[in-house]
């Protein structure tokens, strides 16, 4: 019995968004097993977390305002790495510290 757990932000998606979620990855799990009746016994979890519980890179999760920051430091972070690091301590010493 494949069980799959989907964690996503409160009131993002409507009731309907995460019924059809929830039958889209079903039908995803029947695809790859290959047998229509597996369809009975693929296990689909929806849980919403209140924006408290959420956070990117050590920050409360705002929203919109929060992924844009991130990404924003992302972006900085890659455009400041000179060269290809291929081991975390390589990255470690490339990438300058981010301010928050």
């Amino acid at each position: 019995m494949p069980y799959i757990r989907v964690t996503l932000v409160d009131n993002v998606f409507s009731a309907e968004e995460k019924h059809e979620m929830a039958k889209a990855l079903t039908d995803v799990m029947v695809r790859f097993e290959g047998s229509e009746a597996f369809r009975e016994v693929v296990w689909i979890l929806i849980e919403e977390l209140h924006t408290d519980g959420w956070h990117i890179g050590g920050r409360p999760f705002e929203g919109p305002k929060s992924l844009m920051g991130m990404l924003e430091r992302s972006k900085t972070v890659y455009e400041s790495i000179d060269g290809n690091p291929a081991t975390r301590e390589e990255f470690a010493r490339l990438a300058p510290p981010i301010s928050a």
